[in-house]
């Protein structure tokens, strides 16, 4: 029998609203939602353009404000690290080691063998002892670091866990240059690699679900033979989608009506909704793909959702957020983009 035949079919369309209602992209989450809750909602914040993460709180919870999130990284409830595919991202404290531990030796495994007989573990655990005992005695910037941590953070950095601490990676200093000890910033590992990359798992579902295996690998940067293992005593929803490929979610996760109204979203640089992982519920439609995604831009740009897809970008220039469509909108749609455009303007002043 196959998939089709012993799981229910879902439908682009359903995939795309369940994504959205799960990212706080139907109806924004409630003001006071503490930060940690919202951020965990959404798997995380790829972070690499520090206001990408105000923005994305700012489009997806009432009434924030940018100074909750510096706050927030300030009283160390939320913090930014270099994690899912070794990316800056913002998480939850509480979230930080079951990443961390889920991702680490595979993410030193692909990184090796990329640079196979130019460089051995032996060499780079060395740097990364060096880089521990020159923070040893607190947070530091990089430029105090010398180029030689310059050259280290990222990649390296798989073998030392660290903290992008503020007043770093905040709207008001924007490039995430001081660094911090994981463990002296919020604490010793508290987890074990397993139970990470099970935790990993559900994170992602809850986000972005449902999802293929495969989706869910590329996401966390996780061979997915290594994220079934982990996940192997999970009870999972098992669907399919209209190609006939399986799909699995947490089970008692609703599957949202595909004819909620979707209203008009400004979504940041990066946002994770936009990348390919999620590419199964054309948020992004693919013929807008290499506008949005391209090595022409690789700083990329801002996205507009209309009904639920891109339908336009968004940039500041000269301290204004402009918009440039890629489809004809309507004059209802055009009126539902210029008022949130006004928001996201007065908030960017």
């Amino acid at each position: 029998m196959s998939a089709r035949a012993k799981h229910p079919v879902l439908t682009t369309a359903q995939l795309r609203a369940t994504l959205l209602q799960r990212q706080w992209l139907l109806e924004r989450a409630p003001a006071g939602t503490p930060l940690p809750d919202v951020i965990d909602a959404m798997g995380g914040i790829q972070d690499q353009y520090a206001p990408s993460g105000y923005v994305g709180l700012w489009t997806r919870l009432t009434g924030f404000e940018r100074e909750q999130l510096t706050r927030a990284l300030e009283d160390r409830s939320v913090i930014q690290a270099t994690t899912l595919r070794v990316t800056i991202h913002l998480h939850s404290a509480r979230a930080f080691w079951p990443i961390a531990m889920a991702i680490r030796e595979a993410r030193r495994t692909w990184w090796l063998r990329l640079r196979k007989g130019s460089v051995t573990e032996a060499d780079v655990a060395a740097k990364a002892g060096w880089l521990r005992s020159a923070l040893a005695d607190g947070p530091r910037d990089t430029r105090d670091l010398g180029t030689e941590a310059a050259g280290f953070v990222g990649h390296h950095g798989l073998w030392v866990d660290l903290m992008r601490v503020p007043p770093s990676g905040t709207w008001e200093r924007r490039r995430a240059d001081r660094l911090a000890l994981a463990e002296q910033w919020i604490g010793p590992p508290d987890t074990t690699e397993a139970a990470g990359r099970r935790s990993l798992v559900e994170a992602y579902l809850r986000a972005f679900g449902p999802g293929p295996w495969a989706d869910i690998a590329i996401w966390a940067g996780v061979p997915a033979t290594l994220l079934q293992a982990a996940a192997g005593d999970l009870d999972l929803a098992r669907y399919v989608d209209e190609r006939g490929r399986e799909l699995v979610d947490l089970p008692g996760l609703e599957i949202t009506d595909p004819d909620v109204p979707a209203p008009v979203r400004f979504v940041a640089h990066w946002d994770a909704l936009l990348l390919v992982h999620a590419r199964r519920t054309l948020v992004l439609p693919e013929e807008h793909r290499t506008r949005i995604f391209s090595s022409r831009n690789p700083f990329s740009v801002g996205c507009v959702l209309v009904t639920g897809q891109v339908a336009a970008t968004w940039s500041v220039r000269d301290g204004a957020v402009v918009v440039e469509p890629l489809r004809d909108l309507s004059a209802a749609e055009r009126d539902a983009v210029e008022a949130e455009r006004a928001g996201l303007d007065a908030f960017h002043r």
